[in-house]
């Protein structure tokens, strides 16, 4: 068990400098696919815009574009990612003044999903990255979302599956080769990085949850 552990604290696999210049892209996307949906209220409130507000808006949708563009390109997650999650949870439990029982059944929330993926990481059936980035996510979301956020996880997760199984298949032209990222992700009995589908369920998820600015 302590073995277990142990590789769970230091494993960053997502399933197992182009590159970063990619990552940075799908940080801008997925901030402008999220507030695109609620622009009328960021237009409302640009002038009186809140800490608070700036953290909700651009923090979690900026980490979770990270998460799965680092998970497509380099099959891993920084501890670090999950490490920035926990602590802007934390700072916004400060800044609204959440009550400590409501804290209390986030990190309850956050503890049951780091058990089941835990045990899913000890099977090898994730990595360790996607067991901790899994976790950080419902600490945002509580048990609230916690349904919502599992079933669209299985979905895109099983999505996101058989299509790496369907590009597999397929020859790889020449000019692909040339992508570390890619020829990694095509080859055989490679992992799937399942970060994606965890970052696309959060980002689905986020906008119910009491975190968006009404």
């Amino acid at each position: 068990m302590k073995k277990f552990v142990k590789r769970l604290a230091t494993d960053e696999l997502g399933s197992a400098a182009v590159e970063y210049g990619l990552i940075a892209a799908g940080i801008s996307v997925a901030i402008i696919a999220v507030v695109s949906g609620i622009g009328s209220s960021l237009s409302a409130k640009v002038n009186t815009i809140m800490v608070a507000d700036v953290i909700r808006l651009l923090l979690f949708p900026a980490l979770m574009a990270f998460a799965a563009s680092s998970d497509l390109l380099t099959m891993t997650i920084s501890n670090r990612l999950s490490l920035a999650l926990a602590g802007g949870f934390f700072l916004l439990t400060l800044i609204t003044g959440m009550s400590l029982a409501v804290i209390g059944m986030h990190l309850a929330a956050a503890a049951l999903v780091l058990l089941i993926t835990f045990g899913c990481f000890s099977m090898g059936w994730i990595g360790g990255g996607d067991a901790k980035l899994a976790a950080a996510t419902v600490l945002w979301f509580g048990f609230d979302h916690l349904l919502d956020y599992l079933v669209y996880a299985s979905l895109f997760g099983g999505a996101l599956t058989l299509l790496i199984l369907f590009f597999r298949r397929q020859h790889l032209p020449e000019v692909l080769t040339r992508q570390k990222w890619i020829v990694r992700l095509h080859e055989t009995g490679g992992g799937v990085p399942y970060g994606i589908a965890l970052a696309a369920s959060a980002l689905v998820v986020y906008p119910s949850t009491g975190w968006m600015p009404a």
